[in-house]
């Protein structure tokens, strides 16, 4: 049986930018909507769309409770963990793209 994975990840609109944290089973696919702002919402409203931080799970449930974990985190605490793998807040998109 093929075994999916999910990602928790953070977008940004610029370093030290407004933050939007989500969860999706197609890291790739969901960052080009919000980059191409496919869908009205808080990312195409406030151009949050630079990926800054993900984290891959095995399993939904863990990957769901590691964001409602995270979003309850104070702004400070988010920035340090972006900061700890990629404190110039480079766009992952990129790197994971090709």
């Amino acid at each position: 049986m093929l075994k999916m994975a999910y990602d928790v990840y953070l977008l940004a609109s610029s370093k030290h930018g407004t933050l939007y944290l989500g969860v999706t089973n197609d890291l790739l696919r969901r960052c080009f909507e919000h980059r191409t702002k496919a869908a009205p919402g808080f990312t195409s409203r406030y151009g949050v769309d630079k990926l800054v931080r993900f984290e891959i799970y095995d399993d939904v449930v863990t990957a769901i409770t590691r964001e409602k974990q995270l979003k309850k985190w104070r702004r400070e605490w988010k920035i340090r963990l972006i900061e700890e793998l990629n404190p110039e807040w480079a766009d992952l998109y990129p790197s994971i793209s090709h």
